[in-house]
């Protein structure tokens, strides 16, 4: 035997004795998924001072009571930056029909150089002037304000970029300013700066872009820091939108996101409800397979057997 023999003899010696030991190298590949991370805090009730909870609705309508309020919020999880800044409405209908329709889309495209605002209807004027934007979506907007503090230091709250751009750059106009807005004797939500443009005003485009849902959350802004674990954030807020003539609830969510996007339940509720509904009637038509199905050999049933039958 040559010694390139003996040498392969060791090397296969060597491989099965790897193998036996299971000492091979290999690539085993683990799964990390980055987990969506999420606070979420309902503040429209305890933002209410305790003599007012009585009337609510009166209390929210009341411009000479303080509107702020402070939340603490605990981080249980690390929350790495940017962490997404939402509010969250319940029992809000923005799908019904005329509050979808109470908008000019050319209006907020041209501005005042579009006069057909009729779609606008009832906030279309406001002392025979024409109000920009005009209808009820502008009029509604959401005008609660929040400011986040860690250890006595703010967090900043990137609110640029939060609206799509396809939105800023071809359905609101770059020229068309607010004007008369909000100055009636029947006041809605938010106001606007009327020396900034509609393209610039992100928290009006976020809110025009409608929730087809009853609950649904819009994007404030962005805090641009990691949050680290028992981190204690204070939240200075001002509790100034009305849900409470219509049993809404308001929420403020803190999340992060992953390459799949935010935190939703909606597409693993909805393959349980597919797969469980396959189920149950793959079960029912086996049942009624079993339970009327006919005799090996029976051909009865063929249209030629029954004519043949008839004759």
């Amino acid at each position: 035997m040559t010694d390139t023999d003996r040498e392969r003899d060791r090397n296969k010696e060597t491989a099965f004795y790897m193998f036996t030991q299971q000492t091979l190298p290999a690539c085993k590949p683990v799964l990390t998924p980055a987990w969506v991370v999420e606070i979420v805090d309902r503040y429209d009730a305890e933002c209410v001072p305790e003599p007012f909870r009585i009337d609510k609705i009166s209390y929210i309508q009341d411009d000479s009571i303080p509107k702020n309020c402070s939340r603490f919020l605990k981080v249980h999880k690390y929350m790495k930056a940017p962490i997404y800044i939402y509010y969250q409405l319940d029992n809000y209908y923005q799908n019904h029909r005329r509050y979808v329709k109470s908008k000019s889309d050319q209006q907020l495209l041209h501005g005042q150089k579009y006069h057909d605002t009729s779609s606008c209807q009832p906030v279309e004027f406001n002392n025979d002037h024409t109000i920009v934007p005009c209808g009820l979506i502008a009029w509604s907007l959401f005008n609660d304000t929040f400011k986040f503090i860690r250890e006595r230091a703010e967090l900043k709250v990137n609110r640029k970029n939060i609206a799509w751009k396809s939105d800023r750059d071809h359905k609101f106009g770059k020229k068309v300013y607010p004007y008369n807005f909000q100055n009636g004797t029947l006041i809605g939500g938010g106001k606007l700066n009327p020396r900034i443009p509609l393209s610039d005003q992100e928290d009006l485009i976020v809110w025009m872009r409608i929730s087809a849902l009853p609950s649904f959350r819009k994007l404030y802004g962005r805090i641009e820091e990691d949050l680290d674990v028992d981190d204690v954030v204070m939240v200075h807020l001002m509790n100034n939108y009305n849900t409470y003539s219509f049993s809404g609830k308001k929420k403020l969510v803190l999340s992060t996101s992953s390459w799949l996007g935010g935190k939703n339940d909606f597409l693993g509720l909805a393959f349980v409800f597919v797969g469980s509904s396959s189920l149950i009637l793959a079960l029912v038509f086996m049942l009624l397979h079993l339970r009327y199905r006919r005799p090996y050999g029976d051909t009865s049933y063929l249209p030629w057997n029954r004519k043949s039958l008839s004759v």
